[in-house]
Order: C-alpha cells, then sequence, then structure tokens
C-alpha cells in the first residue's frame, strides 16, 4: 500500500510539473500582424515555477538568443529556467516570433504582452507585481534592453485585463547582449530584426544605448573582451548610457571567451558569473538568500 501511495504521489508531481510548463498563448486569438497559424507565427511563454518551500514570488522573462533568426531554447531557455529556480525565482521562456518572417515591432509586441500577462497573472501566480524582471542572451538581450527602454505603463481603459498592466521590468539582465544597431552591431540579427535597408530612424529607435533613460531599470551585464560575434562596444555603449542617466548597474567583463556560452558548466572561469548574478538579484530582493 505504502509503495502505491509513493508511486501515486510520484505520478501527481511528476503531472504537475508538466503542467505548470505548459507552453501558454500571449494572445487567445491570432496575434497581433500574425501571418498564419503555425507554431512559428504563435508566441507563447512557457512557465517554470519555484518551488513553493523556496519561492520568494519574484518572476524574471527569459529570452532565448538565436540572432533573431531561431531560439536556443535549451541552452539559454530552460537550462536558465532551471537555474533561476534554484534561486526561489519563477521563470517564465518566451517562444517570440523570428525572422525574416517576421520583422520589428512584432518581437517587442510579443516581449510587451509577456511582460504583461506575468504582472497581470501575479496573484494567481503568488507573485509579486513589482517584482517581474527580464533576463535575454545575445539577440534576446538586444531584445530584453528594447523592452527596458520602449516600455510603457500600460492602458487603464483597456478592456483586456492584460493591456491594462504596464511592460516595464523592474530589473534586466543582457548576456553577451546585442544593444546596438549601428557600427558594432550583430548583423544577422539587425537583418533580421529590420530588414535589408533599415531607415536611419528605425536604426536609432533599436540602438538601445541611445534610448537609456533615468526610467530605464537597473541593469547587469556580462560580456567578454574577445566575443568575435557581438562586439564588446554592444555593452560598453549600454553600460555609458546607463552612467550617463544614473541607472544603477553591475558589469562583468571577462577578458576571454566566446560568444554564447550560456550557464557556462563545464568552464569554470565564465560560469562564476551565475553566482555573481545571483548576489546582485539578492541585492534587489528577487533571490533567496544564501
Amino acid at each position: 500500500m505504502m509503495k502505491f501511495l509513493l508511486l501515486i504521489s510520484f505520478i501527481f508531481l511528476i503531472s504537475a510539473n508538466f503542467m505548470a510548463q505548459t507552453p501558454l498563448r500571449l494572445w487567445n486569438e491570432d496575434a497581433p500582424n500574425a501571418l498564419g497559424k503555425e507554431a512559428a507565427d504563435i508566441p507563447e511563454i512557457k512557465p517554470f515555477p519555484a518551488a513553493k518551500e523556496k519561492a520568494t514570488g519574484a518572476a524574471i522573462l527569459v529570452l532565448p538568443g538565436g540572432g533573431y533568426g531561431h531560439l536556443s531554447e535549451i541552452k539559454e531557455g530552460s537550462a536558465v529556467a532551471e537555474w533561476l529556480n534554484s534561486l526561489g525565482i519563477s521563470a517564465f521562456v518566451l517562444k517570440y516570433r523570428l525572422g525574416p518572417k517576421y520583422g520589428q515591432p512584432n518581437q517587442l509586441l510579443d516581449a510587451a504582452r509577456a511582460l504583461r500577462t506575468i504582472r497581470a497573472r501575479a496573484k494567481e501566480w503568488n507573485l509579486d507585481e513589482k517584482r517581474i524582471g527580464i533576463l535575454g542572451f545575445s539577440a534576446g538581450g538586444h531584445l530584453a534592453s528594447t523592452l527596458s527602454t520602449h516600455f510603457d505603463a500600460g492602458k487603464p481603459d483597456a478592456k483586456d485585463e492584460i493591456e491594462r498592466a504596464s511592460s516595464r521590468p523592474d530589473l534586466q539582465i543582457l548576456i553577451y547582449p546585442v544593444i546596438t544597431m549601428g557600427e558594432f552591431t550583430h548583423q544577422g540579427s539587425k537583418k533580421n530584426l529590420l530588414g535589408e535597408n533599415p531607415s536611419a530612424e528605425l536604426v536609432q529607435k533599436y540602438s538601445n544605448e541611445l534610448q537609456v533613460t533615468k526610467e530605464t531599470p537597473p541593469a547587469f551585464l556580462v560580456h567578454t573582451m574577445n566575443d568575435t560575434a557581438v562586439p564588446v562596444e554592444n555593452s560598453l555603449q549600454f553600460v555609458a548610457g546607463l552612467r550617463k542617466n544614473g541607472v544603477p548597474f553591475e558589469f562583468h567583463l571577462y577578458e576571454q571567451g566566446p560568444h554564447g556560452f550560456g550557464l557556462a558548466p563545464t568552464n569554470p572561469y565564465l560560469n562564476s558569473w551565475a553566482e555573481r548574478c545571483a548576489d546582485w538579484l539578492r541585492l534587489h530582493n528577487f533571490a533567496a538568500k544564501k
């Protein structure tokens, strides 16, 4: 009988975990500017709730990279969500629309809707609506910094409850991020997001180092000096914008390391960034105490 009860409990836990990670559509109907009804046309978030006994009530929206052409869903998605869970932080991995089929502003629409959704449903998910951050890698870092510099307060009179919520992240974490669409950009990301020959106005709008204000949320950044895919100038220019506007930040610049290392589980030199980030998240009352 005891073995039977243990088996039932195990099955229940597996089932609950599966349900928790079931993707949620961001819009019940077609997404804005949808060009079809395939999986690639449907932006979603996959919830990774923190264990109740450790949960701090904070949440982070995770944006995998991939040059706006694909998504690194495991290394920069689910693996990162599980790391955040270990800190007591609930995570939501975003599947956003990609180029060349979808260019701007659709990625920003998807990210904004995802953050609004988490905030609007915070009480339902036992979350604090004032502790919702964003974390992005590479092109996902560009999208995270775009939302962090192009957010809005929501529409108080909207019929859709989700659209009433603010899209401003309470903090941002940018790992080897694309930031600029200018001289030091990642050309593949720029082409997928803005098209072949974008206007000067579009280039400026999505060069997020130029869009920082005093309202931009606090930031944590990681980059390597010899990143050959996304030059370190991306982070350096963003940090300069944060500094100019008095926005708190922490910046870890490593001398060596390739692009796209994720949590760097096999690299004892680079994987220290995760612990530094955990300390920073504790500083901002997101992560559980040691």
